[in-house]
């Protein structure tokens, strides 16, 4: 399975110790050279900061191609080789939260999971308890989506619950 991931998802889930779902969930990773710089920043958390200076086996930092690259636009740098490594190595996913780089990735027919979607998928494969995962990412500076989306993640956690119970009794 190949997975490119932007800067947000990654960073969150080292913010809140739980980056291991994404080795967990997909094997390995890919993260482009820019949204590497990104997360290296002096004014990066220490914690991603500490995590970046021992990577773990499963992260593998590449760069884009240029010409792959230059096909994208108007977004940030990072968005922008993700997005175009993404392509480049045909992924299976591409891990970001940005509004516009999604519809660009969209237009692109990639497959774009966002920080919410990753922890529903661990909390589907058992890996966490959800409504307590997405606490702990609210007390950082991750900016939610609507009210709405996050209650929509919530119903389908609960209901996955409730049938759960159901299966086990």
């Amino acid at each position: 399975m190949i997975i490119v991931s932007d800067t947000t998802p990654l960073h969150y889930l080292i913010v809140i110790e739980r980056a291991e779902l994404l080795a967990e969930l997909f094997g390995s990773i890919i993260i482009p050279e820019a949204v590497f710089a990104e997360m290296a920043h002096d004014k990066t958390p220490v914690i991603v900061q500490e995590w970046l200076t021992a990577l773990p086996s499963w992260v593998q930092v590449k760069g884009a191609s240029p010409s792959i690259s230059a096909q994208v636009k108007n977004l940030g740098r990072g968005e922008t080789e993700a997005i175009a490594l993404a392509l480049e190595h045909h992924a299976d996913a591409l891990l970001m939260d940005d509004r516009k780089a999604i519809r660009e990735a969209r237009k692109n027919n990639l497959v774009v999971l966002t920080t919410l979607a990753i922890l529903e998928l661990a909390a589907i494969k058992g890996l966490i308890d959800f409504p307590e995962v997405l606490h702990e990412l609210a007390q950082t500076n991750f900016r939610l989506p609507s009210d709405e989306i996050v209650e929509a993640f919530l119903r389908r956690d609960q209901a996955r619950k409730q049938l759960s119970d159901k299966t086990t009794d």
